[in-house]
């Protein structure tokens, strides 16, 4: 397991959706929103469950289109609604924990828009995980494709 000590994030990506700050919130908080965009294209939630609180649980059992299995369990460390969300999730893979992720996202509203700030901070990993967090930044950039095309109406 390797320890991740620095204060520079692993992962950023600006996206800025044409959505009020109201909707893009809701759409990160709310289970039954958060299932239409959350994975990877391709990927569907058929478990989503969202309790966001400091302390709160975030589950969700992303499943690909050949019907793999990715489950995955977060815990809100920070709540500032509708402005900001920062989670910690740990990744098991064969029953070891593979990796820690701290998630920082962050909500802007200009001008009837929603900038929003997504940073991944790899706090520790084993070597077994290089593969899955070398695919963090796309898997994030399709969800957040997916999340547009929700937001507009798609």
């Amino acid at each position: 397991m390797v320890e991740n000590a620095s204060a520079r994030p692993d992962m950023t990506i600006v996206r800025v959706f044409d959505a009020p700050r109201r909707l893009v919130w809701q759409a990160w908080t709310e289970a039954e929103r958060l299932a239409q965009w959350f994975g990877p294209k391709g990927f569907t939630n058929p478990v989503c469950e969202v309790d966001a609180r400091p302390g709160g649980m975030l589950r969700v059992t992303m499943e690909s289109p050949d019907g793999s299995l990715y489950p995955m369990e977060a815990v809100f460390d920070e709540v500032v609604a509708p402005e900001r969300l920062v989670w910690t999730t740990s990744v098991e893979h064969d029953g070891n924990v593979s990796f820690d992720i701290r998630q920082v996202t962050t909500f802007v509203e200009r001008d009837g828009k929603t900038e929003v700030t997504t940073q991944a901070f790899v706090l520790r990993s084993t070597p077994e995980a290089a593969e899955a967090l070398g695919g963090m930044e796309q898997g994030w950039s399709q969800s957040l494709d997916k999340l547009g095309d929700v937001l507009a109406g798609g």
